[in-house]
């Protein structure tokens, strides 16, 4: 475990980091949120890496105001893994049933969508999308785009799953597993957007470098716009992965014995210290006590699904990935489809697409940043992928060409 407690200047409030080895520049992101007048606490994930406003890995609780950039651009982008009742050995004795369950059953790409009769249903586009113009406007792009996983950091993944104690309703053992990463796609982005550019109208005041932590008061009528824009978001991500894991095992013949799902781009009214905050985690695993999430690494490296042990000072959260080393364009020139091939081959992983800014080598250990955080999460299970599927490289999901994508695990 690793901790620093942050001394600030009088005006910010207290927070707390874990993980020793951070991006300088997400760390001065995180002093300048502490600063806002309108900042109650702060935590720093060991995942953290710069940012629009607040950083990746970055929890912010305010008081009276919610922070679209603190939420991100991908509105409750959010993880979900299923335990398939199907042997291990599935992935080796039915793999061509396997690859073609993903390819078949999801969209990969920057504007990726279904079209007339492959439209999705779910009775989330039964709900009142009038609660925003946004949402509003953007029902029909939500439809069409219901049940795609878009592009970047997003993937699905079969692996195998190792659980070494019971805890997920099920017994001890290895199991075939399907993990998914994607968010409320191109409606929610429309949503951070917008509420956002409102922000910092309202804001005039802030510095240029504190202009995207600029907020909305939920007792007004934009703050509750966005809110409750933001959570028909959280439920339409939901709905895109509840949608895909039932593809998937609907093609693949099976049943799901059990799941874990959470967002991490997002913003909870919550309490603590006696107080009702609202609190923000900008790529943050919710990890009050007891509750369940998962934590990906990298392509070719595991994901964990881990139990919270509510921390009072990470406000109840924990990494949601192991963190990018360096930025996409840095892994773009620096690695070759060779290099990828290789780390791929060590690890054990088929590979059917993902662009070179996904490569494993560009992010951090995600063994270092779970070690960093042994006080805010418990570890239940380690998945490891076999087979991975995202937008960008050769092909994308429905087999065309498709261009490199903008990088995983931190949406």
């Amino acid at each position: 475990m690793s901790r620093t407690q942050n001394m600030e200047p009088p005006g910010a409030v207290p927070w707390r980091q874990w993980g020793g080895d951070l991006d300088p520049a997400a760390v001065e992101q995180m002093r300048r949120a502490v600063a806002l007048p309108v900042a109650v606490r702060g935590a720093l994930m060991p995942d953290a890496h710069l940012g629009y406003g607040l950083p990746i890995g970055g929890v912010l609780a305010t008081e009276g105001a919610v922070i679209p950039y603190a939420v991100g651009v991908d509105i409750a982008c959010r993880m979900r893994l299923s335990v398939l009742d199907m042997p291990p050995d599935t992935l080796d004795r039915h793999r061509d049933l396997l690859r073609r369950a993903l390819r078949e059953n999801t969209r990969f790409g920057v504007g990726a969508a279904f079209s007339g009769n492959e439209f999705r249903e779910h009775p989330v586009m039964d709900e009142d999308w009038s609660v925003s113009p946004v949402t509003r406007e953007g029902w029909g792009k939500a439809l069409a785009q219901l049940g795609t996983s878009g592009s970047g950091n997003h993937f699905v993944d079969f692996g195998i799953l190792e659980l070494e104690s019971p805890g997920i309703g099920l017994g001890p053992g290895r199991y075939l597993a399907l993990l998914s990463h994607s968010g409320s796609r191109g409606t929610g982005s429309d949503v951070a957007g917008y509420y956002s550019r409102l922000a910092m109208q309202r804001h005039p005041e802030l510095p240029e470098a504190a202009r995207r932590l600029a907020w909305l008061n939920t007792d007004e009528d934009a703050g509750r716009e966005y809110w409750a824009a933001m959570e028909l978001m959280g439920r339409y991500a939901a709905a895109n992965h509840a949608l895909v894991h039932e593809g998937i095992l609907r093609t693949c013949g099976a049943e799901a014995m059990a799941s874990v799902e959470n967002h991490h781009n997002f913003a909870w009214k919550e309490r603590h210290e006696g107080r009702d905050w609202i609190v923000h985690r900008k790529g943050a695993t919710p990890a009050t006590e007891g509750v369940l999430g998962i934590i990906p690494g990298s392509m070719a490296a595991p994901a964990f699904v881990v139990r919270g042990r509510g921390h009072p000072e990470s406000l109840d959260s924990a990494a949601h990935g192991a963190g990018r080393s360096m930025s996409r364009r840095q892994a773009r020139k620096r690695f070759t489809r060779q290099d990828l091939e290789a780390a791929l081959a060590r690890a054990g992983v088929e590979l059917l697409a993902a662009g070179l800014d996904e490569a494993p080598m560009a992010y951090k250990n995600i063994h270092t940043v779970m070690r960093a955080q042994s006080e805010l999460v418990e570890i239940m299970a380690r998945f490891d992928p076999r087979l991975v599927l995202m937008a960008g490289g050769e092909t994308d999901a429905s087999g065309r060409r498709s261009a490199s994508s903008p990088g995983r695990a931190q949406g």
